[in-house]
């Protein structure tokens, strides 16, 4: 996995967009069920399913794991936001159209602070945070003929976490996304599962020269781990350079990763934004937000990550590398601190409760 700032002398510059399924019972703008492994079109509503005349009704739930959630990435949570349509035809969008938060999303700011491998830390930065409905699935394996329509994760809620193009490795990337999942499992507004789609990552990647002005990026859509995150980056930054000192330009476009060759190919030209002609959804109010229900949820927020860490560090006197281990699964975490109020003698007995678990347990 590449750590170097300078790859043959080219400067790559990644941002990542995180699609995490808010952890919900229900749909952001319908009553449909979210549980995953449901029959296929189990859990639809007439609304689900464009139906005419249906109307959404937003998830309040749902907008309290996304307000969490930028408190406790240092983001603003903005008392007033909208959502917008963002218009385009796909066989599992029976609207037409996706209901996001383009102009003015529910979070604006924060950041992730990450450690390199020589042991110093560097701070990535997030754009914003927009919440959005999902869209369904096609099948195109079930009939050599037919494609077939699966609608149980058409709106399903999704907050869509931007960061800006601060990563300047494949390294610093998995790193960003491994200390994101952490947070969302910490406060529970994501359960994380890569495998189940509930966390999945879209890699924007360019070169260029020091001092030059950024070049035409590609995107890598749907990464589903932070193995294939860091395999694509690699291959897709070793094939641009080789691209580009081949004399050929690289294109905006958008890119898949084969896990199974380890390599990404061409999917589709990549959008801009006027292409999928934005409007605010005129059946959605602006979402407004009281100070004191804000203040509410930043109350009853758990101990952070890296707040933890500082406090293993601390009162236990671990080391930054052991106390990063344990507080990497909240499970992991919880299980530890049981283990050390449990001792007669807490501090003598943090040091070697950590080796324990680090050693004999892992």
């Amino acid at each position: 996995m590449n750590n170097n700032n300078l790859v043959k002398g080219w400067e790559v510059i990644i941002g990542l967009e995180v699609h995490a399924q808010i952890s919900t019972k229900s749909k952001l703008f319908s009553s449909s069920p979210t549980e995953f492994g449901a029959d296929p079109n189990e859990h639809v509503s007439f609304y689900d399913a464009a139906m005419p005349g249906m109307l959404p009704v937003l998830n309040t739930y749902a907008v309290d794991q996304a307000i969490k959630t930028g408190i406790a990435i240092n983001g603003t949570v903005n008392k007033i936001s909208r959502f917008d349509r963002k218009n385009y035809f796909y066989p599992d969008l029976p609207s037409g159209y996706q209901i996001t938060q383009m102009f003015f999303p529910i979070i604006t700011g924060g950041y992730i602070d990450i450690i390199l491998q020589d042991g110093s830390n560097k701070r990535l930065n997030i754009h914003h945070i927009h919440m959005e409905q999902d869209a369904g699935k096609s099948v195109h394996d079930m009939s050599p003929c037919y494609s077939y329509i699966d609608l149980n994760r058409a709106g399903i809620p999704l907050m869509e976490i931007v960061s800006e193009p601060d990563m300047r490795s494949s390294y610093e990337a998995v790193q960003y996304v491994k200390s994101l999942r952490n947070i969302l499992k910490y406060i529970g507004a994501c359960d994380c599962n890569m495998e189940k789609g509930n966390l999945r990552v879209d890699a924007n990647i360019s070169i260029h020269k020091p001092n030059t002005p950024f070049g035409n990026r590609a995107e890598i859509k749907n990464i589903n781990s932070t193995k294939f995150l860091g395999d694509a980056l690699d291959y897709e930054i070793q094939r641009q350079i080789m691209e580009t000192e081949a004399g050929n330009k690289i294109r905006q476009e958008t890119r898949l990763f084969d896990a199974h060759t380890g390599e990404t190919r061409t999917m589709r030209s990549k959008e801009d934004a006027d292409e999928y002609r934005y409007f605010p959804d005129p059946d959605l109010k602006p979402l407004i937000l009281e100070q004191s229900r804000i203040a509410k949820i930043k109350s009853e927020l758990p101990e952070l990550p890296d707040a933890k860490k500082k406090r293993y560090i601390n009162d236990y006197k671990l080391t930054d590398f052991d106390a990063s281990i344990l507080v990497e699964d909240k499970v992991v975490a919880d299980y530890y601190e049981k283990a050390v109020n449990a001792s007669k003698t807490p501090n003598e007995s943090a040091k070697l409760i950590a080796n324990w678990i680090l050693g004999e347990l892992f």
